[in-house]
């Protein structure tokens, strides 16, 4: 039966993400995982490509605006998934922030965003900073599920919805 095929699927991934889950443990992974999900805010984002724009050359000040014009496509396109997907968030207490003004989980917006920036940046970037995104990435869209408010599939969704947006920016350019 379809539903029931389906409705594994979910329990399979509610319990691999429980697994993954130490929002409740403090200490120091804990510190640097809240870090690392924290990294990949909007806010935090769109302060690096401004501060990219104004202290760089013509190239950074491009490839500032590009990735700009990219978080604005990858926000559109996550909410309107959202919209329609309407999963909720894990049950949890880390990331009341998140939790309130965005109680939708899938896919993972932090996730397809640093994803983005990281395949833009590789096709169109200096590579140094394209490697150390790919690397960035997978910890950012990883610690959204340590800390419970992302399901794994919804990371997996959000980074596969990151590289696709990524790549038809960087075929715009």
């Amino acid at each position: 039966m379809k539903g029931d095929w389906a409705n594994r699927l979910l329990e399979l991934d509610a319990s691999w993400s429980r697994r993954l889950q130490i929002a409740s443990q403090p200490g120091f992974l804990h510190g640097l995982e809240a870090f690392l999900s924290h990294s990949g805010d909007s806010l935090f984002v769109l302060l690096a490509l401004a501060l990219e724009w104004w202290l760089g050359n013509a190239d950074w000040k491009s490839l500032a605006i590009t990735l700009a014009i990219g978080v604005g496509v990858t926000a559109l396109a996550v909410l309107l998934v959202k919209l329609a997907v309407r999963r909720p968030r894990p049950a949890g207490d880390w990331g009341q922030l998140y939790r309130k003004t965005d109680p939708h989980s899938f896919p993972s917006g932090h996730t397809a965003r640093v994803f983005m920036l990281a395949v833009v940046t590789l096709g169109l970037g200096p590579p140094w900073l394209g490697i150390l995104l790919a690397i960035w990435a997978p910890l950012v869209g990883l610690s959204r599920v340590i800390l419970g408010v992302h399901y794994l599939s919804d990371v997996l969704a959000g980074a596969l919805l990151g590289v696709v947006i990524g790549l038809g920016v960087v075929w715009l350019a």
